[in-house]
């Protein structure tokens, strides 16, 4: 009863409070004034059942917390550690084969679209890498998402330089802007991470912004060469759907690989240090290598995507990398699961694909945006996918 009077409060003030605004409705030309009372009973009935909506999750959640802590608490020591959820092969399976008929049956738009999706799914799992396994917050990544994007557009407008000649090369450079970005910030932790590691993103678009015998400014690099096949002519389509399998071949290997880095010592490693630093310090980590380690490897999965993203557009220029590319990444990954690859994977194609599919709600994206991030931070502050750690049993 006591939650059915608190949703009835909040109900009855929000009527207050949008009353000016939901039921009076003055018309200036005919100087009139039309009292609209069923909007007033509309929002009231809404924001009744929300709120009761709301309280009800509030405390099954808290119920689930307590459950889960005195369940905690009568379990073994060797059982303590949450076994993380296996993937079904035939699972596999059946997302394989669909992702690989895509350009059988979609047309240029969707396979597009989903080229975009494989695309963010390399930056998240990079990302991922920094973030949800090293717990280094990075408001600066697009910065290694433009090198590798310049490095390709500058080289093949230049030199006409091949894209897979390109491509393992940017990893490189990518890794070696990683380990510069590292090493200034070894010390820095939590918001000053996050502040220097935003400056050095904002000081790459810039340069690339301003720097017109370098980077062309503001104009760009247009007529970018996409990835050839053995030399074979094709047309517009057939470059697309090529393009599509060569993002596809290149986040399978992502994610094998962060899999793997994930689950080896160097993983376990950048765990104990998002954990604690200075207790992973103590038992004997090397906190500077594995720092740069992270920062190194995030770097160049962000400057492949990079060659991957100019290849893909024919075309760059420096407002494609801003900020908030950086935020759409974080975003990813922090919808997704923090350290969850399959998580992260879930994140980006959400995050693209229904901003694109539901554009019909494009006047209320944000506000939809925002309202879902709410409730995923109430409701479900690790993610989509929770990542937990591999578990280890005890016997005696």
């Amino acid at each position: 009863m006591g939650e059915i009077l608190k949703s009835l409060k909040a109900a009855v003030w929000f009527m207050f409070l949008t009353f000016p605004i939901m039921v009076i409705k003055v018309n200036p030309i005919e100087d009139t004034v039309v009292w609209r009372w069923m909007n007033m009973v509309y929002i009231g009935v809404g924001i009744f059942f929300l709120s009761f909506l709301w309280r009800f999750m509030l405390a099954r959640r808290d119920r689930g917390k307590k459950a889960e802590e005195s369940g905690k608490a009568r379990m073994p020591i060797g059982q303590r550690i949450a076994e993380e959820p296996k993937i079904k092969y035939p699972a596999i399976v059946l997302v394989g084969i669909f992702a690989l008929s895509i350009p059988f049956w979609a047309d240029m738009y969707n396979t597009n679209i989903m080229t975009n999706v494989l695309i963010y799914v390399m930056l998240g799992l990079g990302l991922n890498i920094v973030v949800g396994l090293a717990g280094l917050l990075d408001l600066g990544y697009v910065a290694f998402y433009a090198v590798g994007a310049y490095a390709y557009a500058l080289l093949n407008h230049h030199f006409g330089a091949n894209f897979w000649v390109i491509l393992p090369m940017a990893g490189f450079l990518g890794a070696a802007f990683g380990v510069t970005l590292g090493f200034p910030v070894l010390r820095l932790r939590g918001d000053y991470l996050a502040i220097v590691t935003l400056g050095f993103g904002e000081i790459i678009r810039l340069v690339l912004e301003n720097w017109n015998e370098f980077s062309m400014g503001p104009s760009g690099i247009a007529n970018i060469d996409r990835p050839p096949f053995f030399g074979i002519k094709m047309d517009l389509f057939q470059k697309t759907d090529f393009m599509y399998y060569v993002v596809l071949v290149l986040a399978i290997l992502t994610i094998i690989a962060v899999t793997r880095l994930k689950n080896s010592r160097i993983g376990r490693a950048w765990i104990a240090l998002r954990e604690d630093e200075i207790a992973c310090q103590a038992m004997g980590v090397d906190r500077t290598k594995t720092k740069l380690m992270a920062f190194a490897l995030g770097a160049t999965w962000a400057s492949m995507a990079g060659v991957v993203f100019a290849a893909k557009s024919t075309f760059i220029n420096p407002p494609s990398f801003s900020f908030w590319e950086s935020v759409l990444i974080l975003v990813i990954v922090v919808l997704g699961g923090m350290g969850s690859v399959v998580g992260v994977i879930l994140g980006a194609s959400i995050i693209i694909l229904l901003p694109e599919y539901f554009r019909q709600f494009s006047e209320y994206r944000m506000i939809l945006f925002g309202g879902a991030m709410v409730l995923m931070m109430v409701f479900r502050p690790t993610g989509i996918v929770t990542a937990m750690r591999q578990k280890y049993t005890i016997h005696k």
